[in-house]
């Protein structure tokens, strides 16, 4: 009987260690998961603010502002510039901007055939890694832009999404957004800007420090070339159409 309830007493003795030991474990757990859903919920919160407040900043902005003291930068409207300028961008970055869901398929394909020479992201996905994430090419970026390129598809227009990216991207070396990019490279306003313009815009757009719409060299005038007609082109055939009034 003695031995019975040492048994016993032992058993229990053993039971509350182990609790012991998994308590930590649940808790730790448990803080994760609440950082993961808060993280989620965080974002999701942005994406909704942002599709009818416009960004104040974005990291890429906030840190060439603290490379450089200063950056070039002023919110205009889609309505306020020449509608050319929006062609001439999707034309160049993303033809089948109108059509996709977020992703290109054919794009990312080709990018992989390239060996990662040429990029495949789509202007939605540019969008998200300028305005909710940070450049560079690392997988926990890669993954989060991924999961949130769809939230922003769901939760913007075509319109408005184009309208962020116009007014977040880098077009010139401290120069964000076609208001400050017209007035830098033309000086003039983003309203005013002709097909030749906003064409050498659209082909400096994937590397603005060593490419200029102000002096483009042989390459950016034939990408310029190109991106005119392409810019013609989806407007005639309705690859413009979800973006245009």
């Amino acid at each position: 009987m003695a031995k019975a309830v040492a048994k016993k007493k032992k058993s229990k003795s053993s039971g509350k260690t182990a609790k012991r030991k998994l308590e930590p474990l649940q808790w730790l757990r448990r803080w994760v998961l609440r950082l993961v859903l808060g993280i989620v919920a965080g974002f999701v919160a942005l994406i909704l603010l942002y599709s009818v407040v416009n960004p104040p900043i974005t990291h890429t902005i906030w840190a060439e502002q603290r490379r450089l003291g200063e950056v070039d930068r002023m919110w205009v409207p889609l309505e306020e510039m020449a509608p050319v300028l929006a062609r001439s961008v999707v034309a160049a970055e993303d033809a089948q901007f109108c059509r996709h869901w977020g992703f290109d398929a054919r794009a990312i394909q080709a990018a992989i055939e390239a060996g990662g020479t040429r990029g495949g992201s789509t202007i939605s996905q540019q969008v998200v890694k300028n305005v909710f994430l940070w450049q560079g090419r690392s997988w926990p970026r890669k993954v989060l832009e991924t999961l949130l390129t769809p939230l922003v598809e769901i939760t913007w227009s075509k319109r408005r999404i184009l309208e962020v990216y116009l007014n977040v991207a880098e077009m010139d070396e401290g120069v964000f957004g076609a208001e400050a990019a017209a007035r830098r490279y033309f000086g003039v306003g983003p309203e005013a800007l002709t097909a030749r313009q906003a064409a050498l815009i659209a082909a400096v757009l994937p590397n603005p420090k060593e490419r200029s719409a102000r002096q483009p060299s042989s390459f950016v005038q034939r990408r310029a070339r190109q991106i005119a007609d392409g810019a013609a082109t989806i407007r005639a055939d309705g690859r413009a159409d979800c973006f245009e009034d």
